[in-house]
């Protein structure tokens, strides 16, 4: 585009307009906004453990609302210390081992905590659990 500065046919300006440029970046981005909210979690990977588990007769199970079964107790996080003190006095601390299986969408933070007043109370190897290969749950 040649624009003309009136003082004579020698003296040509050119200019770029970046109008319609501005105006594809403004709608890209506004897609990219829109396809950033759309997308799904990506799915946890499957886990294959080479080592040998030990059994544990302390289970506990954390959903996605962080509500914390211990056993066959449902607990507040409070409430977990007392939990563990109590089934290490009925097995006689004879169990060192806590199978944890929580919810991929628990709260870091709830599980520490449960980590927590399971170690104070002498019980101090964890496991993780995840689903098995080939379950649906």
């Amino acid at each position: 585009m040649a624009v003309s500065t009136g003082q004579g046919d020698e003296e040509v300006m050119s200019t770029i307009n970046i109008t319609p440029f501005t105006d594809v970046l403004l709608v890209l981005l506004i897609i990219f906004i829109i396809l950033a909210a759309v997308t799904k979690e990506p799915p946890l990977p499957l886990a294959h453990n080479r080592d040998k588990v030990y059994p544990s007769q302390i289970l506990v199970i954390i959903d996605d609302k962080n509500n914390i079964t211990i056993g066959s107790n449902v607990v507040t996080i409070q409430g977990a210390k007392d939990a563990f003190a109590s089934l290490q006095n009925d097995t006689g601390h004879q169990f060192k081992t806590v199978i944890i299986k929580a919810d991929p969408k628990a709260s870091y933070g709830t599980v520490l905590q449960v980590m927590d007043a399971a170690k104070s109370q002498d019980l101090t190897q964890f496991g993780l659990a995840n689903k098995p290969e080939g379950s649906k749950t």
